[in-house]
């Protein structure tokens, strides 16, 4: 890799996950100041979680149940990415985000076609949500994250290349609100540190407070 080269960085999202998103905007801050580019993949809680309905809040196993919340805004994302090419990826999710959570908007029908169109991308793409025409897809890309880093953790997944060939992994991190300039860039470092190690599983404690979006 050339002194220029910028190291890729694979990023799986569902759009759904607030800490996603808050992680998502601290890696385009990483982008400024790190040699990093980062490169959008849809993944979903709803494949993550459709074998253990049984297990979670009502609530929650409502969304993720065919039909729920949850499938629509990734069969959106799949489509996209399959109909536009990957580019739109990162340009939807930011759109769908800010909607989602920093405006406080929800996962409604008029998000996503609100999205959509700060997007620049079709208004005929909302309706996949409803549609399994790319879930085949959708499953593969999912499943191209998770196996990453096992079923036990969510979204967001990250991975890059190590420096002997092999990809370092993880799920995270969790923080908020999302670092930004030196802070970025020094969490993205200490990541990389300790999920570089071999047999480094976890460091973790209990939240104090909700994403804060800015």
């Amino acid at each position: 890799m050339s002194e220029t080269a910028k190291t890729p960085a694979d990023f799986w999202f569902d759009p759904l996950c607030p800490w996603a998103w808050m992680t998502s905007r601290w890696m385009l801050e990483v982008e400024k100041v790190r040699p990093v580019e980062v490169r959008w993949h849809v993944m979903s809680l709803a494949v993550l979680n459709e074998d253990k309905l049984d297990q979670l809040p009502e609530e929650y196993a409502e969304n993720m149940r065919p039909g729920g919340k949850a499938w629509g805004p990734v069969r959106v994302v799949i489509a996209a990415q399959q109909l536009h090419g990957d580019e739109a990826v990162g340009r939807l999710y930011t759109a769908l985000g800010t909607r989602f959570h920093n405006e406080g908007l929800g996962v409604t029908p008029e998000s996503i076609a609100a999205a959509l169109d700060d997007a620049g991308l079709p208004a005929e793409l909302i309706e996949y949500a409803g549609k399994d025409t790319y879930d085949a897809q959708l499953r593969a890309s999912h499943k191209a994250g998770i196996d990453l880093v096992g079923q036990e953790v969510g979204t967001p997944v990250i991975a890059v290349p190590g420096s002997d060939g092999d990809q370092i992994a993880f799920f995270g991190p969790v923080v908020t609100p999302a670092p930004k300039g030196e802070q970025a860039a020094k969490l993205w470092d200490g990541t990389l540190m300790v999920a570089s190690i071999p047999g480094f599983y976890e460091i973790k404690r209990t939240r104090t407070q909700p994403p804060l979006f800015d």
